[in-house]
C-alpha cells in the first residue's frame, strides 16, 4: 500500500510518519522544505517537495496514492479561509484524477457547524468537498492542541494565560500524537469504508480554569488565567502583527464555539485518548520554559 502524507514535519504529522515506518510502511511524504525533515527519518520515507496549494504539483505528487493523509496547511494570510478553499482544490483534484480510493482529513471539533466558527469554517469546507469525490473519507473532529500552548510561552513564562472563553467552560484537549496515532490506525486499516467521522477528544474536557492549575502544577510556576473581552484579545492579535482577516478567523473559532455549542460527537471510549496535559506539560512545556530562561 502507497501512502501519502502531508505536512510530515508538523506537530501530528512528523508523528504520522513515525507511526507508518514502525510499521513497515515507506510513506510518501509532500513537504515544501524536504531540509526540515529529521535526519533520521529521509531514509525511511520518499519525499517530494510541493506547495500545496498547487494542485498540479499535488496531483503530480500523489500519483499511484492509495490512501491519503491531508492536513490543510497553516495560513498566515489576510483571507485564511480563501487559503482553505485552495488547499481543499488542491485535494480534491489529487483524489478525483488519481482515484485515491481512502483519505484521512484532519478536521477539528467545530466543523459540524459549518460555518460560525473562523477558521475551523475551512476546515468545514474541506471535509464536505472530500466528501462529494465518493472516495472512503474519515474526517478527524480533533480538540484543542496542547501544543498550542507552546504559542503562548511568554504568557506562560509571565504566569497569566488571557482568553474569550468563560473560564469555567470545559472543552476537548488533545496531544497531537495521540492525533498521530488514531489517523495511522485509521491509514492502515481496511475495516472501515465510506464517509466516517472519528473525533479525537483527549484523556478529559478541561475549562481554562482546571488547564492554569494542571499547567501550574506540571512547569513548577505559578500560572493564572484571566478572561478578556473579544475586542481586548482582537487588539493583542493586532499587536502580534497578525491580518485583519486573520485576526478574525482565529477570533471565531473561540466565539463560534462559545455559546450553546455541543460537539456532534459525545466523549466515548471510541474518542478518548491516553496522553494527559499534565503528562504533556511536563514532558514538553516544562523543558521549552527552561530553554528560553
Amino acid at each position: 500500500m502507497q501512502i501519502a502524507v502531508t505536512t510530515p514535519t508538523g506537530n501530528v504529522g512528523r508523528h504520522v510518519v513515525s507511526a507508518l515506518v514502525r510499521a513497515g510502511v515507506r510513506p510518501r511524504v509532500l513537504l515544501r522544505d524536504p531540509g526540515r525533515l529529521a535526519a533520521g527519518i529521509t531514509g525511511e520515507v520518499d519525499t517530494v517537495k510541493v506547495d500545496q496549494y498547487d494542485a498540479d504539483a499535488v496531483v503530480a505528487a500523489t500519483r499511484g496514492v492509495d490512501a491519503l493523509y491531508w492536513v490543510d496547511p497553516s495560513t498566515g494570510g489576510e483571507d485564511p479561509l480563501a487559503d482553505y478553499a485552495r488547499a481543499t482544490t488542491s485535494v480534491v483534484r489529487a483524489v478525483t484524477e488519481n482515484r485515491i480510493g481512502r483519505v484521512v482529513f484532519q478536521s477539528s471539533v467545530g466543523a459540524e457547524k459549518r460555518r460560525g466558527a473562523g477558521e475551523i469554517d475551512g476546515l468545514a469546507h474541506t471535509e464536505q468537498a472530500l466528501d462529494d469525490t465518493g472516495a472512503d473519507v474519515t474526517h478527524l473532529r480533533c480538540g484543542y492542541f496542547f501544543t498550542n500552548l507552546e504559542l503562548q510561552l511568554d504568557a506562560v513564562r509571565a504566569g497569566l494565560l488571557q482568553v474569550v472563553l468563560p473560564l469555567d467552560q470545559p472543552m476537548a484537549w488533545v496531544a497531537p500524537r495521540d492525533i498521530a496515532e488514531v489517523a495511522a490506525g485509521r491509514l492502515l486499516s481496511s475495516t472501515w469504508s465510506g464517509r466516517c467521522v472519528q473525533a479525537v477528544h483527549g484523556p478529559a474536557d478541561l475549562s481554562w480554569r482546571q488547564v492554569a492549575s494542571i499547567l501550574t502544577a506540571a512547569t513548577g510556576r505559578r500560572i493564572g488565567v484571566e478572561r478578556i473581552t473579544d475586542d481586548d484579545m482582537r487588539a493583542r492579535l493586532h499587536e502580534a502583527k497578525m491580518p485583519d482577516g486573520m485576526v478574525e478567523a482565529v477570533l471565531g473559532m473561540s466565539t463560534g464555539l462559545r455559546e450553546e455549542f455541543v460537539p456532534e460527537q459525545p466523549r466515548t471510549v471510541r474518542t478518548t485518548t491516553p496522553t494527559t496535559l499534565a503528562a504533556w506539560a511536563y514532558d514538553h512545556l516544562r523543558h521549552r520554559l527552561q530553554d528560553a530562561s
